[in-house]
């Protein structure tokens, strides 16, 4: 049992939905922008390897604003020892969560040996955890999917529709085996990865959903924190789950739709919560603009996270497009944001 934890830790330990960790999307600045429209959100960075953080620059690698809080640090490994030393330098930089990646199916991740080819390495994973669990004082957590099938074709597109008992063994074996290495929580991708024959953008969308067998985990293993990720796009759909599982995870939706997090924080935490409009949200990214930038890093950077901003809203493609042009324009900075408040009125 984690004591003594600050008031961060206990909001990450208790959220009830997340913003899911995305390669080249869930930087810091995007999380500085989607923390706007919910306060209880539990955060995630992108994954970056233990290697990168160990050899390269950890400083540069894990900034973030205090603002970010609740934030969760996701690592790519398979090397206890490397991952208890990269946790440790989570924690040292503020994290409020370590979590290993055992479900992205890209090639390029699956090359290093970690993301969701570790799904069949249940034993190695349990040593990554129990080693992570003993280096920092964090809730420890693993991200999954529901199992994984190598190759492509016509044998592959039969291996999605089924599920049998063998994988049903796999999956159990796999969740028993990380919560007695001490696992705080599994977040469950609830469709299988293919690796190899898919896309990892056809991987999150090819495979059936199969939130039915995320359920029967939690039933399982009734004492582990059980998030469902996949497929969520509304509030009453995320509440819907909630009724059985401990907590929901949104990706692309939330990224696309940041205003979803706002529903979210209504409907579960804070019936009186209003998150800032378009207006206001602008004037608190620009307010970021002038003191969040790194060398080297321009508005750019920021303003690609920020074109959903009017989402579901007339002139919301027109807005786009000046965003996205303006933030291209030498010397384009907070300027640019507030002129576009004021055209929102």
């Amino acid at each position: 049992m984690i004591t003594g934890i600050s008031s961060t830790l206990q909001r990450a330990l208790q959220a009830r939905f997340a913003v899911a960790p995305m390669m080249d999307w869930t930087d810091r600045h995007c999380r500085y922008f989607l923390r706007g429209y919910s306060p209880d959100a539990l955060l995630y960075t992108e994954m970056i390897t233990a290697e990168a953080l160990l050899r390269g620059d950890a400083k540069r690698l894990l900034r973030f604003s205090p603002e970010e809080h609740p934030v969760a640090l996701q690592l790519g490994g398979s090397e206890p020892a490397r991952l208890a030393a990269a946790a440790r330098l989570g924690a040292a930089a503020g994290y409020d969560e370590i979590n290993l990646n055992c479900g992205c199916p890209s090639d390029r991740v699956r090359a290093g040996a970690f993301g969701a080819c570790l799904m069949r390495e249940s034993g190695l994973v349990a040593e990554c955890v129990a080693a992570m669990r003993a280096a920092v004082a964090l809730p420890v957590t693993v991200k999954m999917r529901i199992g994984v099938i190598e190759g492509g074709g016509v044998a592959m597109r039969a291996q999605l529709r089924n599920f049998d008992d063998e994988d049903r063994k796999l999956l159990h074996g796999f969740a028993a085996a990380v919560a007695a290495a001490g696992c705080a929580r599994i977040i469950v991708h609830a469709r299988k990865a293919v690796l190899g024959g898919l896309s990892p953008e056809d991987n999150r969308s090819v495979p059936p959903l199969r939130h039915d067998l995320v359920r029967e985990l939690k039933l399982a293993f009734p004492a582990l924190q059980v998030i469902l990720n996949g497929g969520l796009r509304t509030a009453a759909e995320c509440e819907a789950a909630l009724a059985w599982c401990d907590g929901v995870m949104l990706g692309r939706e939330a990224y696309h739709r940041p205003q979803v997090l706002a529903e979210l924080q209504q409907h579960l935490v804070d019936a009186q919560w209003r998150a800032p409009g378009p207006a206001a949200m602008l004037e608190r990214m620009a307010r970021y603009v002038e003191t969040g930038l790194l060398p080297g890093e321009s508005l750019q950077h920021v303003v690609r996270h920020m074109l959903g901003i009017l989402a579901g809203r007339p002139g919301a493609r027109e807005f786009r497009r000046q965003l996205s042009e303006g933030a291209r324009a030498p010397g384009a900075g907070a300027a640019l944001l507030r002129a576009a408040a004021a055209r929102l009125g």
